[in-house]
């Protein structure tokens, strides 16, 4: 049930990675760099396999394998191999399927022409080293898998999580309550300190008005006295 397998750096036995067979059958993607594989003369028959990473080894020719066993490949790597020539090349023709070829850092790269001439030798290849005819980079599919879960984040985060306008509109009802209330409030106390202030005015014009009664009767009690001694004045007189 394994789809993908990477045994990176693990060291090869005599051609072949202990435990690699052909129990390997839903496998799509195979990892092999830098094993010290010299052949695939061992590598097992693998129908499913679409992917196949062959780097940094000693593979010098014997290519003929991959079309027997692993027909369906659609990517094959062998950077940083001994591929020399175009004659060790011309044995990849059998795999019908085969969109993407790297021989990066082979001797291979050294021709002149060489792109120009593996192109026209596999016919079915869109890119080679990375690139197609016209220098255009090949799409790498994690890249558009990344850029689109990033795509998803912004969307989540324009949207915004669920309940949070709704939890921003209880605040506010909340906020608008409160300000009701105080607003009541702060009428109730203006009228009752009106009412107040009306009561110590009334108050105070009672008193000053008997202050005022209280001032008359003095002066004519003032008025009396005065009288009877101005009276007796004028007898004297």
């Amino acid at each position: 049930q394994v789809t993908e397998l990477v045994l990176d750096n693990c060291r090869s036995s005599n051609g072949e990675i202990e435990g690699l067979n052909d129990s390997f059958k839903e496998l799509q993607f195979l990892s092999m760099a830098n094993v010290e594989l010299t052949s695939l003369a061992k590598l097992p028959t693998l129908s499913k396999l679409r992917k196949l990473e062959l780097s940094d080894n000693v593979i010098s020719g014997g290519l003929e394998v991959l079309a027997e066993r692993c027909p369906n490949l659609t990517y094959l790597n062998l950077s940083g191999n001994k591929i020399k020539d175009l004659g060790t090349v011309e044995a990849l023709q059998n795999l019908k399927n085969l969109k993407s070829l790297d021989l990066f850092n082979c001797e291979i790269t050294n021709l002149e022409d060489y792109r120009d001439s593996i192109f026209e030798l596999l016919q079915q290849i869109t890119y080679l080293d990375g690139f197609d005819q016209e220098d255009n980079e090949a799409p790498d599919s994690e890249d558009d898998d990344d850029e689109g879960d990033e795509d998803d984040d912004d969307d989540e985060n324009e949207a915004g999580p669920p309940g949070e306008y709704e939890e921003d509109d209880d605040e506010d009802d909340g906020a608008s309550d409160l300000g009701e209330g105080e607003e009541e409030e702060e009428v109730g106390l203006s009228y009752l300190m009106k009412e107040e202030i009306q009561d110590e005015e009334d108050d105070d014009d009672y008193v000053e008005g008997g202050d005022e009664e209280e001032e008359a009767e003095g002066v004519r009690g003032e008025k009396r006295k005065r009288e009877p001694e101005d009276e007796g004045e004028e007898e004297e007189d």
